[in-house]
């Protein structure tokens, strides 16, 4: 995907044109508000995101101008480049958050843009299929590859074990009093230590930490981090994950806790099933998003007691055992019950015990 703006965007972005995004501070800032969509799918039981490459710079999500001379709401400017630049068609979507924190572009490479202060807004959209995309420089991407100690799925990660949580403590641990406290209790907190168990849903707040003390690539770029000199930040941060330009690895976070959080009210998981499915195709769809396995007799009791599957009446033979049979979801039902989510009956590991400093 080219998101480079043509000469007519170009032109559009520069402050002084009358129809762009030219809004001023009280200092005379210009600032340009863009549309960043993370567009997430499942394939092969893995999460992906759609990701663009700019020459040299770090990976980026799709992202593109609004202009309000074309589009009378942020959404349907969204959708308009999305299925311009890719070829892809929009289902799901919401808005996540706006990001305009003073400095965000100090979070990795700048993106190019004349202007001073970039505003970005959020949106998460699903997809049933990771879609080919139109675009040499756009290709899809596990999410896991950005946050590779989010991905419990086989286990606890070794990279939590080995080198994370280590580095963590030696944080915690070049602190005094009531500072080292402070940490020692965030960290506990965000990674599920001292008898705490991990919650999916703090992803954002485990990589912000890992960006405060110097664990992940963003971090050597910025010159308004925190600290300056972190623990094993050249090593570690090599090994925590692809890095992306700007702050989107923080949209990206941001974007994944929304949708793990989210299984739980909205059967929003059925905007990234096929038209028929096993149970355990969908319990392996649950499992890559909130990056745990389930137990699986509970799971399957949940979602039958959910009301929004029937049977199609076919059988699948690609489960490499006996046919299952595959459902497909009731509509009617679903628009009903549009509050009701799924209960996500994990595996339970227990917690180390250990905390952070030993």
């Amino acid at each position: 995907m080219d998101t480079k703006p043509t000469d007519n965007e170009a032109t559009a972005l520069r402050p002084e044109n009358p129809g762009g995004i030219d809004t001023a501070g009280r200092a005379g800032t210009p600032v340009q508000i863009t549309l960043n969509a993370v567009l997430a799918a499942l394939e092969d039981n893995e999460p992906k995101v759609l990701c663009v490459t700019r020459g040299d710079s770090p990976l980026a999500l799709p992202y593109g101008p609004f202009d309000p001379r074309e589009h009378r709401t942020f959404e349907l400017g969204l959708r308009d480049w999305v299925t311009r630049q890719t070829q892809l068609s929009l289902g799901y979507v919401e808005q996540l958050y706006t990001f305009g924190d003073r400095g965000r572009e100090g979070l990795g490479r700048s993106l190019d843009t004349p202007l001073e202060h970039l505003v970005s807004v959020g949106y998460l959209a699903l997809a049933a299929a990771a879609a080919p995309v139109d675009d040499a420089d756009a290709r899809w991407r596990s999410w896991y590859r950005f946050f590779p100690w989010e991905d419990w799925r086989s286990g606890k990660p070794a990279l939590l074990t080995d080198a994370i949580l280590p580095a963590l403590g030696q944080w915690v641990k070049s602190a005094d009093g009531q500072t080292r406290e402070q940490r020692r209790a965030r960290v506990e907190t965000a990674f599920g230590q001292q008898n705490l168990h991990w919650e999916e849903e703090r992803i954002l707040e485990r990589f912000e930490l890992m960006y405060e003390v110097g664990l992940v690539g963003e971090r050597r770029a910025s010159r308004t981090a925190i600290e300056k000199s972190a623990p094993n930040e050249d090593g570690l941060a090599a090994r925590t994950g692809l890095p992306m330009v700007s702050d989107h690895r923080r949209i990206l976070a941001t974007a994944i806790a929304r949708l793990r959080g989210k299984l739980k009210y909205r059967p929003v998981i059925f905007q990234m099933m096929g038209p028929a499915f096993t149970l355990l195709d969908l319990q392996r769809s649950v499992e890559a998003i909130v990056g745990f396995a389930l137990h699986k007799q509970n799971f399957r009791r949940s979602v039958e007691a959910t009301g929004l599957l029937v049977r199609t009446g076919t059988l699948s033979d690609q489960t490499g055992g006996r046919p299952a049979a595959l459902f497909r979801v009731d509509r009617d039902a679903l628009q009903n019950r549009a509050d009701m989510g799924l209960v996500i009956p994990r595996l339970v590991h227990k917690p180390t015990g250990r905390r952070p400093t030993e």
